[in-house]
């Protein structure tokens, strides 16, 4: 298997694997069966940035997210740093935001906050 996760997430082209509903589906899934695991009673925050692909891939993932047990927390359209800051604030355990940053638009990515990010 290729490696998935770079320094920042998972990135690449919309439409190829891996950045497809069904993979983020499956990733959600599973992602949220070990945050839900490690805590019991997880809460995941769930943003976007404002490409056209990124409602398609957010949806496939809290899919996933909710089929684990996770309590999701939608906040559509945020920037990477809003869900670091809102992940102490809402005692989330942790955090996504889909967003490929400075890469073309044809791209987009899979970006995970741990909930410890501000106490390092």
């Amino acid at each position: 298997m290729p490696k998935l996760f770079g320094t920042d997430g998972i990135r690449g082209f919309v439409g190829k694997w891996p950045l497809q509903p069904d993979f983020f589906l499956d990733l959600g899934y599973s992602a949220g069966s070990i945050i839900n695991s490690e805590s019991g009673c997880a809460s995941v925050i769930v943003g976007r940035d404002t490409r056209s692909s990124g409602q398609m891939l957010q949806n496939a993932l809290m899919s996933g997210l909710l089929a684990s047990g996770v309590d999701v927390i939608d906040v559509g359209e945020i920037p990477t740093s809003g869900i670091a800051m809102l992940l102490p604030r809402l005692k989330a355990n942790a955090g996504v935001v889909i967003s490929a940053s400075h890469n073309p638009i044809e791209w987009n990515a899979f970006k995970l906050i741990n909930s410890n990010i501000l106490s390092l």
